[in-house]
């Protein structure tokens, strides 16, 4: 091998390394976990090429920018598994505990959101 072909290669194999490494940090590195708690407005199946799961957590009693008043804030999120998905389907309106992971970026096959939501750790009626 001449000592060119030899710095390509080298060259080659580092580009690669670093492409990939960037990629899994944009995509697959988990940025954050945690937990949150409201009522479940919805969750659809939705997509024009992958279908994913998504679906919007309300989260009613923050405080406003403005003095005296509440407002609501809503958590949207993409759910990795099917069966999660079907239970809060069914259980729509209810108040639910989820548990969340954070990535810096989304992919099509895993949903829209950087949030997904994994685990149902409580859920419960809603008062009438």
């Amino acid at each position: 091998m001449t000592k060119g072909k030899k710095v390509f290669s080298i060259i080659a194999v580092l580009v690669i390394l670093l492409v990939a490494a960037i990629s899994y940090y944009r995509y697959f590195f988990v940025f954050g976990e945690g937990v949150k708690a409201g009522e479940l407005n919805y969750v659809v199946k939705k997509g024009y090429l992958f279908k994913t799961y998504e679906g919007k957590l309300i989260q009613s009693g923050i405080r406003s920018k403005q003095t005296g008043t509440l407002q609501n804030n809503e958590f949207e999120f993409s759910i990795s598994d099917k069966a999660i998905a079907e239970k809060m389907m069914a259980n729509s309106g209810q108040f639910f505990e989820l548990h969340y992971k954070e990535y810096k970026h989304s992919l099509p096959w895993r949903g829209f959101s950087v949030y997904v939501v994994d685990s149902i750790l409580t859920s419960k009626d809603l008062p009438k």
